[in-house]
């Protein structure tokens, strides 16, 4: 039993310092200053899912070390997530926040992908994930294009 709450209190971990590292690199004038396309959402709307997601992105990582699975593609999800955020924000580099969340995304699905039959749960869970992280895709796209 003290195995796993170490498990599942390192997976929060993991999640929360990633969340803690993107509030660092808050928009700022750069990003205010871009043209951005008609589908961006209002900026208060961030906070809430990321929050929402990262909850469920910590039990999924929870489940992941618990029960084994792709702990691997969980992990590198994780890593290429926090990537994305000083690249695009703390660099100001749009281009290249587009490849790093174009990889983000391929690793998100291939975590659903791989997950579906072993884990159905985890892989429906990242699902709302998936679906955000396709918005915000577009979105960093769209910047790309339009600057």
């Amino acid at each position: 039993m003290k195995d796993r709450i170490i498990q599942i209190a390192g997976a929060v971990v993991i999640v929360a310092l990633g969340a803690l590292i993107g509030t660092s690199f808050t928009p700022g004038a750069w990003y205010e200053g871009l043209t951005k396309p008609f589908f961006t959402p209002a900026r208060w709307v961030f906070g809430p899912v990321w929050s929402v997601l990262y909850a469920i992105i910590g039990w999924v990582g929870a489940r992941k070390f618990l029960y084994g699975g792709a702990r691997g593609l969980w992990a590198a999800q994780m890593v290429v997530n926090f990537l994305w955020t000083p690249v695009f924000f703390g660099m100001q580099m749009p281009l290249a926040a587009l490849a790093v969340i174009a990889v983000l995304w391929s690793l998100i699905l291939a975590f659903i992908l791989r997950e579906w039959r072993a884990d159905r749960i985890s892989a429906l869970l990242f699902l709302p994930y998936l679906a955000w992280v396709s918005l915000a895709t577009a979105l960093n796209a769209a910047i790309v294009l339009l600057n």
